[in-house]
């Protein structure tokens, strides 16, 4: 398949694990922020081929694993409503919330529907004049420009049966926060090629001179990933600390201009409660005063809390996202919390670290 296979091409493969080996003189710690990257790294063994000298850290890129557990009672609580129905994607269906989750309460007899685009939920609220349409946006810059779009289409149509209950949270001030905590152990980052797409990376320069950091947009597959763990452990290995573009076929510097501009009409930037982690100024969207008539929080009333009180003790989540520790390292993982009975959203997500690990990894692995 063109575009696919010759980024997983074995031979490229061992080219690029080889030059890694001959260049590499100490040890070094990479964070790969999205966890589609971390899938790709776990189910092709990429951390087993490497060098011992390097450790990858999986670092906090799924969004559905950061979405604040207060919201998604929220939401729960929305659901369960008369005449409401509400959309999301299929992941935020198992993600655990403080009692329940969104299947128990779809089971339940709610009305929640799975949807491939939000431009789907405004056909929904066409056809549904008489009940309030809700949908649950969870996602990183890669996907909120869609759920601007749709907001501004509901404004033009003025259809006021439809809000928004938004989670959408920002890559650049999460990589801050972990730069700038007391247990960083992070010298070098993957970006995520698909944010980059949208926002490009001229944001990610003035991270990478404050912290002295080498930050490497890079794409998902195999390839990808060693090739973009070469340039970094290139500049580490010079003293270099700045920003480069690995997945320049899809990405350039200034971005998707025209999403950008969806961005900026539609949403502002607030203050976000990542779920395992902290609150981190300036790391999540909120639906501008224009617009408000779209905003969930508003139309029901919510009060959203910005707290960890309500997560499983026997989950270790946070500490995964953080970079902190690794999903064989909780004690709950395959034993206590497995995709079936999650504790913690990562077991879950199609992005989470614990679910790749579950799924891939050839670790000593207490479910076999």
């Amino acid at each position: 398949m063109k575009f696919v296979d010759e980024y997983r091409d074995i031979n490229l493969v061992k080219k690029y694990c080889h030059s890694i080996e001959s260049i590499i003189t100490q040890p070094w710690q990479i964070m790969e922020i999205c966890g589609g990257q971390t899938h790709t790294i776990v189910k092709y063994g990429i951390h087993e081929l490497l060098p011992s000298e390097i450790t990858l850290i999986h670092g906090p890129g799924c969004p559905v694993c950061v979405t604040n557990i207060n919201l998604l009672d929220r939401a729960i609580e929305i659901a369960s409503l008369p005449n409401t129905i509400l959309c999301s994607f299929g992941d935020m269906l198992r993600v655990p919330g403080s009692e329940k989750d969104l299947l128990i309460i779809k089971a339940l007899g709610a009305d929640i529907r799975i949807i491939y685009s939000p431009l789907d939920c405004l056909k929904i609220a066409h056809q549904n004049p008489d009940k309030e349409v809700v949908f649950f946006a969870v996602g990183f810059e890669t996907t909120a420009p869609s759920t601007a779009m749709t907001i501004y289409q509901a404004y033009q149509q003025n259809i006021s049966n439809f809000s928004v209950l938004v989670s959408h949270v920002l890559v650049p001030p999460a990589m801050e926060a972990i730069l700038s905590s007391n247990q960083c152990q992070v010298q070098g980052f993957l970006a995520a090629g698909h944010v980059c797409t949208v926002m490009g990376y001229q944001q990610y320069e003035a991270i990478s001179a404050q912290y002295q950091v080498p930050i490497i947009v890079t794409g998902f597959e195999p390839v990808d990933i060693l090739q973009g763990i070469l340039m970094t452990i290139q500049q580490l290995e010079k003293g270099e600390f700045k920003v480069e573009n690995q997945y320049s076929r899809l990405v350039n510097q200034e971005g998707n201009k025209h999403a950008q501009i969806f961005l900026q009409e539609v949403f502002e930037t607030v203050d976000y409660f990542w779920r395992g982690i902290a609150n981190i100024p300036k790391s999540g969207l909120k639906i501008k005063e224009k617009y408000q008539q779209f905003d969930a929080e508003q139309k029901f009333n919510l009060t959203i809390k910005n707290n960890d009180n309500l997560e499983s003790q026997n989950c270790i989540s946070g500490q995964i996202l953080q970079g902190i520790k690794k999903p064989h390292e909780c004690p709950s993982f395959g034993t206590k919390c497995t995709p079936e009975e999650p504790l913690g959203a990562p077991m879950v997500s199609s992005e989470g670290a614990c679910a790749a690990y579950y799924r891939f990894s050839t670790l000593n692995l207490p479910h076999g």
